[in-house]
């Protein structure tokens, strides 16, 4: 494992008069030979269950924000937030994702990022392909997470999906996206981004699906995803609780497009933090 061994602290917030979670530097841990930047909040797993952010297709660590820190402190959870490879300063991609790039994520490279860090209680909160990589993971019987708590998660692909994406890859030609991208993911920015769209846009994906892996999963789970997502319908979120049944709580919210923890980051907040509590784990 690449520099310092995690290490956990609790520190006062004096604006509130409360302890919180503050994030150490992110550093670098070493997975079978592909380093990956991490940032740890709150307790060690050895004393609370931890919350693992699991970004979304183009996502990364710098943009979840302060929301870790913030719901690790509501729920007196410890937090392990990390770049999957390819994304800001975790190593670069090698070539091409495979089709199977989120069964990869959540059958190889999770179980070994959570045994590193000794975690045995996680709780997955996952965005996009991250809600999806969680599914996966839930429902293969590998691990046992707690809890899951998602946003906008892909459960198989739609035309809304595809059509978003290629937007998006002409948005990148021809507005300031990439130099926003940049400032996230740095010399990774465009191999990611190529990548990524280019999986998602084969025709071969377009049979891509996780249903299968639902009914297999015995934890409880929220769902939330906007009314205005524009990379999904709320067939997605319907094919869970259809699934799931009551293991599963579906929170639908108005004027919420994509990324439901900044475009109502309040009400999302207050409903992971509240999700988390009622499990009981802190009792």
């Amino acid at each position: 494992m690449a520099g310092r061994m995690p290490v956990f602290s609790w520190e006062p917030d004096h604006a509130c008069g409360s302890r919180t979670t503050i994030a150490i530097v992110v550093e670098l841990v070493s997975i079978d030979g592909v380093r990956l930047e991490y940032a740890l909040h709150g307790p060690s797993p050895a004393h609370a269950p931890t919350l693992v952010f699991l970004h979304e297709g183009l996502g990364s660590i710098s943009q979840w924000r302060d929301f870790p820190a913030a719901l690790c402190s509501r729920t007196e959870c410890g937090g392990l937030v990390y770049n999957r490879r390819g994304h800001g300063k975790s190593d670069p991609l090698m070539g091409p994702r495979s089709l199977g790039f989120m069964h990869d994520e959540a059958l190889a490279v999770l179980p070994r990022l959570l045994d590193i860090f000794e975690i045995t209680r996680p709780i997955l909160v996952g965005h996009s392909d991250g809600a999806s990589i969680a599914l996966i993971y839930a429902g293969s019987g590998i691990g046992r997470p707690i809890a899951l708590a998602l946003e906008a998660p892909h459960v198989f692909v739609e035309d809304v999906t595809v059509s978003r994406i290629a937007e998006l890859r002409e948005h990148y030609q021809t507005t300031d996206l990439r130099t926003k991208f940049t400032r996230h993911h740095g010399p990774n920015a465009d191999t990611l981004f190529r990548y990524w769209t280019d999986v998602w846009l084969r025709p071969e994906f377009r049979s891509w699906n996780i249903e299968d892996y639902l009914r297999d999963i015995d934890a409880p789970v929220l769902v939330i995803q906007g009314r205005n997502d524009e990379y999904g319908t709320e067939r997605q979120v319907d094919t869970m609780v259809s699934a799931l049944g009551g293991r599963c709580e579906a929170i639908m919210l108005d004027n919420c497009r994509h990324f439901p923890h900044i475009d109502q980051r309040a009400i999302v907040e207050d409903a992971m933090a509240h999700f988390v509590q009622g499990l009981g784990i802190r009792d």
